[in-house]
């Protein structure tokens, strides 16, 4: 079994545990989105009593065109991040992109994520294990999943031992990636928890020339077949209306949509863990 993270003594990543949820818009686009957001899928995750960690970015700083929403920024990303994580009373997780960012950022987020483009860079690592929080590194799309274990040897040297690692699809070809299952059982067997981000692994990255694509419809067949595969959390990016998104509306989950999503992938879930 992975080792076992746990957050607030009361979710509980790992350790043949129900999946974690990790859901919210992908761009911070406005108060009230992500207030309608955070209140929509709180709502949805205590009636099926699903453990769930709100998810938003303050920037988008890997966008494909320079002329591309990236979102307030850190300092007012924050601010507004506290607020929802106080009135809901859920946790937060965010993406930093820059060392600096780390000190700043972990005083407001529960678990720190790592962008699968930067799961290399080294001094972004260690910058957020210095934090003391929750680390979540996305695999790379183009790293095999067995050359994750540098990046846990990074963390774990730098002082981190609460790891989560993502899959969240690799590059096949121009404009596209699969998701090789295998690597869900790859990743597990490097000794950290394992989350599949299922509406990142449906994208077509940089398919619509100045942005990238996706295609959302795949997004419970994947869920289901990670779920089944055998997962300690999903990652998956919601919106109230994704066609009028601002950043990865093509590959989000519409709000509405989100409670029958969800329900077969926490059937098959716990069916898999014997619960």
């Amino acid at each position: 079994m992975p080792n076992k993270v746990v957050l607030n003594d009361n979710i509980i990543f790992g350790d043949n545990n129900p999946f974690v949820l990790f859901a919210g818009p992908c761009a911070m686009e406005s108060e009230d989105i992500l207030r309608r957001t955070a209140e929509g899928v709180k709502e949805i995750t205590s009636k099926l009593n699903i453990p769930f960690i709100f998810k938003n970015s303050y920037d988008k700083a890997n966008r494909s065109s320079i002329h591309s929403f990236r979102g307030p920024g850190l300092d007012e990303g924050l601010e507004i991040l506290e607020k929802i994580k106080e009135e809901f009373d859920v946790p937060l997780t965010s993406d930093i992109h820059e060392p600096n960012h780390a000190e700043k950022a972990g005083q407001v987020l529960d678990v720190i994520q790592i962008p699968a483009f930067l799961c290399r860079q080294t001094d972004l690592l260690v910058g957020a294990a210095k934090t003391g929080k929750i680390v979540n590194v996305k695999k790379g799309q183009f790293l095999a999943p067995w050359d994750m274990k540098n990046v846990v040897t990074k963390l774990k040297e730098s002082g981190c031992e609460k790891i989560l690692l993502t899959e969240r699809g690799s590059t096949f070809g121009y404009n596209n990636l699969v998701v090789d299952m295998r690597s869900l059982i790859t990743l597990r067997e490097l000794g950290t928890p394992v989350v599949f981000d299922a509406t990142h692994s449906v994208q077509i990255p940089g398919g619509e020339g100045t942005s990238t694509g996706g295609k959302r419809e795949y997004v419970p067949y994947l869920s289901r077949a990670a779920a089944a595969v055998g997962i300690d959390s999903i990652f998956m990016e919601v919106h109230p209306n994704p066609d009028e998104a601002l950043s990865d509306g093509p590959n989000m989950i519409k709000l509405s949509d989100l409670e029958e999503v969800l329900k077969p992938i926490q059937e098959i879930d716990l069916m898999m863990k014997g619960k």
